[in-house]
């Protein structure tokens, strides 16, 4: 990147900060998908109702008696939580830019982060312009979703190095795992449609989707069930297989979190969809997300993290076959 030949000049930040880095961008993009939930249960969808502006002729709200003043300015909020979550990202970047020896799959991994941001703004704006049509809402959220994906991937990416992925685990394991993560999207990609088709559209005037709930939301569950099924048998396989002891504390987190929520989902069904559970459901796909991704992660290695002067910076991982 000739261009950027200026950024050898500046020293990198620490590895603390580094991560720092990547962590807040991590949490910055599962938290806005949890801030836009609020959002929608608080039918503010519409509270600023043209983009990029927030009202026409001012990018702030302004009272007028057309509009809710507190639609307003939780839509608003919503909008200046999208500046942090930029930050976060660039930040990521920029220390990417400054390490040396120059890493391409981190640079790569750190660039989609504030990539992500324009995306989500422009999928936002198309959401507003649109009316809250229930397919760009869904978009929304599941882009999101990537982020959060990627934004694990960075977070590895820094405590590791740049060798093409060493499995820890059997190729049956691998491609148990790979199936996993397809029910996963069709899990994600199933609730967006519960929330089309369900009462907490995001303003009071947006059509919803004209598909029954009760069977949305069946499917949705079944395919909760199946993903959980899909784990523990992976978790069976790593038993039968042995594995490190890295790769367990990923399983259990994983476990933990598709039952609690498993059990938050059929409460939030039972009792109504009560708004507060629709963004702890939400919170709950991020967290879901997140253990997926750091298991994944968890079953490859690609070495040490290169440090100027050093051959290695990391312990190597217990191979597959070894009980941990």
């Amino acid at each position: 990147m000739p261009a950027l030949s200026w950024l050898s000049r500046i020293p990198a930040p620490p590895l603390a900060w580094q991560r720092a880095f990547a962590i807040a961008a991590l949490v910055a993009h599962a938290g806005i998908a949890v801030t836009g939930s609020v959002v929608r249960v608080t039918g503010s969808g519409l509270g600023c109702p043209t983009w990029p502006q927030c009202v026409p002729g001012s990018l702030t709200p302004v009272a007028r008696p057309e509009f809710d003043a507190l639609h307003q300015w939780v839509e608003f909020g919503n909008r200046l939580l999208t500046g942090a979550v930029g930050l976060a990202s660039a930040a990521c970047l920029i220390a990417a830019l400054l390490v040396r020896p120059r890493r391409p799959r981190l640079i790569w991994l750190a660039a989609a982060m504030p990539a992500g941001v324009v995306a989500q703004a422009v999928i936002g704006g198309i959401t507003v312009l649109t009316g809250l049509l229930w397919w760009t809402v869904a978009a929304h959220f599941l882009a999101s979703v990537v982020l959060t994906w990627l934004a694990v991937l960075l977070v590895r990416a820094i405590n590791e190095g740049d060798e093409p992925a060493r499995p820890l685990v059997p190729g049956a394991l691998r491609r148990l795992q790979a199936f996993n993560v397809v029910v996963l999207v069709a899990l994600l990609v199933a609730g967006t449609l519960v929330t089309a088709a369900g009462p907490h559209s995001g303003d009071a005037n947006t059509p919803r989707l004209d598909l029954p709930v009760a069977s949305l939301a069946q499917v949705h569950a079944d395919l909760m069930f199946l993903y959980l099924g899909a784990v523990v048998g992976l978790g069976f396989a790593f038993r039968a297989v042995g594995v490190p002891r890295q790769v367990w504390s990923s399983f259990w987190t994983v476990i933990a979190v598709v039952i609690a929520q498993g059990t938050l989902g059929m409460i939030q069904y039972w009792t109504g969809v009560p708004e507060v559970l629709v963004s702890f459901h939400v919170l709950g796909s991020a967290l879901v997300t997140i253990a997926t991704a750091a298991l994944w992660t968890a079953t490859r290695n690609r070495g040490p993290r290169p440090v100027p002067g050093m051959t290695a910076v990391a312990e190597t991982p217990t191979p597959a076959g070894v009980r941990a």
